[in-house]
């Protein structure tokens, strides 16, 4: 079976550029309460190609927010800059981030492939298909709808569990099964980083 269309792997000055990026449109955030507005015109050209992303902020190795999409729908560096100040102010987990925890943030940035659905006869066949550690999957059924990204393996390392955790995700018991589910899967780029020290408080 082929496996997801692979993603451009953006240089070390690429990913520095969008871990900047999302660090100031956090600090914008805090002291204009909306994201940080930004012309792909001034970016080369990856960083200009529509991609879906996932921003995800930690606190101490504590997760404080987590936003993205699945489906690309604007420039890369647009979709950081949005998906960086919802994760610090709109995740419904949590309270919107405050000054005095901005400089202690790590930023983590996933930059995702198009997602493709997988074929399979039984969970026993969609198991054995699926990558531990590189795959992201989609769960759709009934109404119901879960992702997890790959980074979710480190927690989950056994697919049968990664399955069983992304259906309760979904809304749905673990050992739910139907002629009618869907799975589709992705890979990530994903990269972190910590506030720029340069950048010191908002």
């Amino acid at each position: 079976m082929p496996s997801p269309e692979p993603i451009p792997v953006h240089d070390a000055g690429q990913r520095a550029t969008l871990l900047k990026i999302a660090a100031r449109s956090i600090a914008h955030g805090l002291e204009r309460n909306r994201p940080l507005e930004v012309d792909p015109a001034d970016y080369p050209e990856p960083l200009r190609e529509p991609r879906a992303t996932f921003v995800t902020l930690e606190l101490g190795r504590r997760l404080r927010g987590c936003i993205g999409v699945l489906e690309a729908v604007r420039p890369l560096v647009e979709d950081v800059a949005m998906h960086a100040f919802a994760a610090a102010f709109e995740d419904p987990r949590f309270a919107p981030l405050r000054p005095a925890e901005y400089p202690d943030l790590t930023l983590k940035i996933s930059v995702l492939s198009p997602s493709e659905p997988m074929p399979f006869n039984s969970e026993a066949d969609l198991l054995g298909q699926i990558r531990p550690g590189v795959d992201g999957l989609i769960l759709r059924d009934r109404g119901h709808r879960g992702t997890f990204l790959p980074s979710v393996w480190e927690q989950l390392p056994d697919p049968r569990e990664f399955l069983d955790h992304l259906k309760l995700k979904a809304g749905l018991p673990p050992g739910h099964w139907s002629d009618s589910i869907q799975i589709l899967r992705y890979t990530t780029e994903s990269f972190q980083g910590p506030i720029p020290a340069s950048m010191g408080r908002p």
